[in-house]
């Protein structure tokens, strides 16, 4: 049995049992069976709507706030029937709450340190590429200048055109970039490659210029292109056929755009009508909850932009606008 179905077990029969004894500061008798179906109900609902984190306190901090839950009941014993019968259901209630705050930070703390631990291996990945390049170049200098003395001009211009277009491929990340974006950009492009996508990147205004804190803007948009490159892959996969991505930023009367288009797969009304809101689900295959989508429309909204999207003939574009001045 999973955490998670043995926590709301226990917690309900808890709440049962608390409900019963304060049952007897009332003057009337309920049955037992009223309190059993209204907490069923409740906890089953619940359980639906609302996301558990307490996997992070860990089995002994869970099973020592469960214990000091049912200890609580010895109080009862003390009491006699009367309005104080109501303490040890509200003590039983404040260790509850005490439960999904501290669980509840503990997980933003540690997806914070999870985070941050991605953005500085995305960063070392791009630094050592750019390292790797320079360290390579002298040798691509006399490469071509072994050519040019014997007069070998047509292998000499093949071999400038592979330079130049390994060299595009870091230029396209990291060009007018801070380090963090630059990084988020450069796997993502290679992510796409190795899936045979063809990424573009029209970036008129640096992505680093968006009125966003670094930890906003890598989230943003490595979600927009994370997103683009599983509903691409999909679409790939599907049609057989290479299907490309296209970010593109520029500002505009005081407005910062960015434009995301993808190929994909068509997606049903039902999940059109929610993208990017909190009842969004995921269009992937396996058990997602479509964080992503929601993870962008929660930080648009933050910074007072404006997010639209369109779907026509299996392409997908993502459009938001933020004002350029927040910075």
């Amino acid at each position: 049995m999973k955490l998670a179905q043995i926590y709301w077990i226990s917690i309900a029969v808890l709440t049962v049992i608390h409900l019963e004894f304060t049952g007897q500061a009332t003057p009337f008798h309920i049955p037992i069976y009223i309190p059993i179906i209204l907490v069923g109900g409740l906890t089953f609902f619940i359980n639906r709507k609302v996301v558990l984190h307490i996997q992070q306190l860990g089995d002994k901090v869970n099973l020592q706030l469960y214990s000091l839950q049912i200890l609580i009941l010895i109080i009862y014993i003390s009491l006699e029937p009367s309005w104080g019968v109501f303490i040890p259901f509200l003590l039983f209630i404040g260790v509850e709450v005490f439960r999904h705050k501290i669980s509840r930070q503990l997980f933003r703390t540690q997806h914070l340190l999870d985070s941050q631990a991605k953005k500085i291996d995305q960063m070392n990945e791009t630094f050592l590429v750019v390292r790797k390049e320079r360290h390579d170049f002298l040798k691509h200098i006399s490469a071509l200048h072994y050519m040019l003395e014997n007069k070998q001009y047509h292998e000499a211009e093949n071999y400038v055109d592979e330079l130049v277009e390994g060299y595009k491929e870091t230029n396209l990340s990291i060009q007018g970039e801070r380090g963090t974006v630059a990084g988020v950009l450069h796997q993502n492009y290679q992510a796409g490659k190795e899936k045979g996508i063809e990424v573009i990147y029209d970036l008129e205004t640096a992505i680093s210029s968006l009125p966003l804190t670094d930890h906003d803007t890598v989230a943003l948009i490595g979600n927009i292109i994370g997103n683009a490159i599983d509903a691409s892959s999909e679409w790939q996969n599907e049609k057989s056929k290479q299907a490309h991505i296209t970010l593109q930023t520029y500002k505009r009367s005081g407005l910062f755009i960015l434009n995301c288009k993808n190929d994909t797969l068509p997606l049903p009304n039902e999940v059109l009508d929610h993208l990017f809101t909190k009842k969004a689900t995921s269009t992937k295959s396996g058990d997602h909850a479509g964080l992503g989508t929601q993870i962008i429309a929660d930080i648009v909204n933050r910074y007072g932009g404006h997010l639209d999207y369109t779907y026509k003939n299996e392409t997908f574009t993502l459009h938001i606008k933020l004002p350029a001045f927040l910075k």
